[in-house]
């Protein structure tokens, strides 16, 4: 009976593993995905509970990928190989992506695009990650760099060396973005005296500001459609500040 038992997990494995060899990722439902995921850290154990478990917690795929390894080891029969595996194949897939925009020579002139590019990555992780997108005088991607994981705030984020960077870079031009874990799309006023320090920092090594975003699940806020990037190089002029 165990053998038995045994031989059908064994055969079922093995047809997820055919039917994605043959048809790809569209060929499985979620649940199927996921548990093909798991047995890479888990090749001998049936992962098919955990896998229809997470799914109801998390709704679908993209759910279980983005979702914080702490809920994740809620689930029963759920261990630390298994998130490994699911965050590492989140994580690769985003290098992926990023590896690939900075190769195309994508443009980024608007925070919709922006948006786009940084929202897999940051809007649901459970700390704030502060990113820096670098970019060339005709606004395309050269590198997107983490600056910090924590609070962010004056200092823990040092404006010297992301304009330090942009120059190695050959950077003209920088957008900023960072999550709000709380899910909130106001600006603290942390938030504006780093945006301000920075837009301060750029002007004075003569490169630009486009654009800060914090960015959640359900959206985000853009500094310069508010009209703040605008209004802090206006003050900068007014300030007549020496070695600008």
């Amino acid at each position: 009976m165990e053998s038995d038992k045994k031989r059908d997990k064994n055969n079922h494995r093995e047809r997820l593993r055919q039917r994605f060899e043959n048809g790809g990722l569209s060929s499985l439902a979620d649940h199927e995905i996921v548990e093909l995921l798991l047995t890479l850290g888990y090749p001998r154990k049936d992962c098919k509970p955990q896998a229809h478990e997470a799914i109801r917690r998390f709704k679908n795929l993209k759910g279980v990928l983005e979702a914080p390894k702490e809920e994740l080891l809620k689930i029963e029969g759920m261990g630390e190989r298994s998130t490994i595996a699911l965050r590492l194949i989140r994580d690769v897939s985003q290098r992926l992506v990023r590896d690939k925009t900075i190769n195309s020579g994508a443009c980024y002139s608007n925070p919709d695009d922006v948006y786009d590019f940084l929202k897999v990555a940051i809007a649901s992780r459970p700390k704030e990650i502060f990113k820096v997108l670098y970019l060339d005088n005709r606004n395309r991607l050269l590198e997107e760099k983490t600056l910090f994981e924590g609070t962010v705030n004056r200092s823990a984020v040092y404006p010297r060396e992301a304009m330090e960077d942009a120059l190695r870079q050959h950077s003209t031009a920088m957008i900023f973005a960072h999550n709000h874990p709380s899910g909130s799309l106001e600006p603290s006023p942390e938030d504006k005296n780093l945006t301000r320090t920075l837009v301060f920092a750029a002007i004075f090594m003569q490169l630009k500001i486009l654009d800060h975003l914090i960015i959640t699940q359900r959206g985000y806020y853009s500094f310069a459609e508010h009209g703040l990037i605008e209004r802090w190089e206006s003050e900068y002029i007014r300030l007549n500040i020496p070695g600008s």
